[in-house]
């Protein structure tokens, strides 16, 4: 009977479950067992789209790498409505990001990162996902870009994955 009961991706389960209770109009009995069950059956019928288990993260590094991004973000928008009210010109560029990423989650989460921040895009990722095709908005050095990725963005998610 347990073995019926259990969650395949707990942590998906747990996040389903709280966010069923922010959605939900006010905490009641039918909330909780409604976000229960939905956090019981979701992972279940999704089981078979997820390749490898879950990867333990260090949670408590979350909220500062969100931060950090969030931050961002919003320096990025302004730097892009900079450039495209300046009369200059921007000097887009493609570049080749070598990952030192393995875990396919955290790729997928460094490639989101780099597109959420307005002035670059995760175009590509290789199929030894061992390359990531970056193209920035306005850049005047590559490695100066990869710096930045690397420093900022992977280097953390890096120490999530370990």
């Amino acid at each position: 009977m347990l073995d019926r009961l259990r969650f395949p991706h707990p942590w998906l389960s747990l996040t389903l479950f709280v966010m069923w209770q922010f959605l939900s109009d006010g905490i009641s009995g039918g909330s909780i067992v409604l976000g229960l069950i939905l956090a019981w059956i979701t992972p279940l019928m999704t089981q078979g789209f997820w390749p490898d288990p879950p990867t333990l993260l260090k949670a408590w590094k979350t909220p500062a790498y969100l931060l950090r991004v969030l931050w961002d973000i919003v320096v990025a928008s302004v730097d892009v409505a900079r450039l495209i009210l300046s009369p200059r010109e921007p000097r887009p560029m493609f570049i080749c990001y070598t990952l030192e990423l393995k875990d396919p989650l955290a790729i997928s989460i460094l490639a989101s990162t780099i597109s959420l921040t307005p002035g670059t895009v995760s175009a590509d990722v290789s199929d030894d996902n061992t390359l990531l095709l970056i193209h920035a908005l306005d850049a005047e050095d590559e490695q100066e870009v990869i710096d930045t990725i690397r420093n900022r963005y992977e280097k953390p998610l890096l120490e999530m994955f370990q």
